[in-house]
């Protein structure tokens, strides 16, 4: 643009700042009288004691009262402080200078490293890749976990629920596929963790090749229920950013539950009525919107993992209902699984991936349908077998179940520190499942 044309322009620019005065605030929530501004909108809280300015954001009106969240907390902010409107959503600075940092909800790195490049502000609150122009998932992703790569084949693109209750390896498994994929990068979301576990991750699970590699979004259990939602949604964002330069991007967000809480919180503050197990209808709202933004588009792809804590392990509590419904399959770790000592503990009968008959040989959905019957047969009989009430001969399927259920464990089981490519995970089970078992049960 040159210097006429921003001259041609300057009768059109809105020279104002408007403000407006904070009269009232309860528990989460502030009550404005103005500034004019839209909900999604960022504004800047004055306080009275210095310079310092408090983000925050228009969430509803009332009356003639405009209602704000702020991104921090509310200790500061008194009767009379100015609120000034900047008349747009919030957005994110991005380069690829962000991978291998950790960043704030709001996608600042932590770090305090400053940008040496040009960036480009990504709104944050986007819409999803239009249906009709998504093409359909047609290439598998590389995962380095055998059973997964095996069974429940993930595709570019595609999104899966990892479903599980506390202490069942959910952050483990995270960290094996971030360390072992074969996405051009990662974007990680840990939403709501302990501050304890952040580092943890980082170190143990993650791990210094996988930090290299990976963009890392963090807000803690104790940050304002505003920042941990947008924590979610910059992390999106920035993997969008990454897709639209033609990147296969993997995301990660631990956990899809905690946003959902997030969001309850602030659709009560606002006075919405709960409805589904306290949970308002603004909950229902934006978890389709968020999944729907990742996977893929025409210029790359967005490979989405999210976890989805369970309730005393009920898959059928409504986060994990709804996610279920929305996403392209669920990986389920199972307690029981993991007290055998099975690591990592997926419970194959209950996952299931949906997109894994379009991307997967004939001869690879036959040895992982063998696979899944065997493995239900034991599974169904083990009770009698382990008893000693069964006897040999009296079924066929039976007697198959047990002589196939050393090699199902062997495939099953994988130590932390082990990487099993596609390829290989795909020729051992051809070679162990694929083939017919004989008479004698060779």
């Amino acid at each position: 643009m040159n210097v006429n044309q921003l001259i041609d322009e300057l009768p059109s620019v809105d020279s104002y700042r408007r403000y407006g005065k904070i009269n009232r605030v309860v528990g989460l929530l502030i009550e404005s009288k103005g500034p004019s501004a839209s909900v999604g909108d960022v504004c800047l809280i004055h306080i009275k004691s210095g310079r310092k300015k408090i983000m925050a954001e228009v969430v509803g009106f009332k009356d003639e009262n405009i209602l704000l969240m702020p991104y921090t907390s509310v200790a500061q902010i008194s009767p009379g402080c100015l609120v000034e409107a900047t008349d747009k959503p919030l957005e994110v600075k991005v380069n690829e200078e962000l991978i291998g940092q950790v960043c704030d909800s709001l996608g600042r790195p932590v770090s305090g490293m400053t940008f040496t490049k040009p960036v480009d502000s990504v709104a944050t609150n986007q819409e999803p890749p239009d249906p009709m122009k998504r093409p359909r998932i047609s290439e598998p992703i590389e995962l380095g976990i055998r059973s997964i790569n095996g069974l429940l084949t993930v595709g570019k693109g595609q999104r899966i629920g990892i479903f599980a209750g506390s202490g069942v390896g959910k952050s483990t498994l995270m960290g094996m596929i971030a360390r072992n994929t074969s996405a051009d990068l990662n974007v990680i979301a840990l939403i709501g963790e302990r501050g304890r576990e952040v580092k943890e991750f980082l170190e143990k699970d993650l791990g210094q090749e996988g930090v290299k590699r990976s963009i890392v979004i963090v807000a803690t259990s104790d940050q304002p229920a505003l920042m941990r939602i947008k924590g979610a949604l910059v992390a999106t964002s920035i993997a969008e950013y990454f897709r639209a330069k033609g990147k296969n991007v993997l995301l990660m967000m631990d956990s899809l539950t905690r946003v959902a809480m997030s969001q309850r919180e602030i659709g009560l503050a606002v006075g919405e009525p709960p409805t589904t197990k306290g949970y308002p209808p603004s909950v229902f709202a934006l978890l389709p919107k968020l999944l729907e933004r990742t996977g893929t588009n025409a210029f790359g792809t967005i490979t989405a993992f999210y976890t989805v804590l369970v309730d005393g392990d009920d898959l059928d509590e409504p986060i994990s209902d709804t996610a279920r419904g929305i996403l392209d399959g669920h990986i389920v770790l199972d307690r029981a699984l993991a007290q055998k000592g099975q690591y990592p503990a997926v419970n194959l009968l209950k996952s299931v991936s949906r997109v894994m008959n379009e991307i997967c040989s004939p001869d690879h959905l036959k040895a992982a349908l063998k696979f899944r019957s065997v493995l239900s047969q034991y599974s169904e009989s083990e009770d009698l077998i382990n008893i000693g009430a069964y006897k040999q001969g009296s079924s066929a399927a039976i007697d198959e179940a047990i002589h196939f259920q050393p090699k199902v464990l062997a495939y099953l089981r994988q130590s932390e520190k082990l990487n099993v490519n596609l390829q290989d995970a795909v020729n051992q089970l051809i070679h162990d499942f694929g083939q017919e078992m004989t008479s004698n049960g060779i």
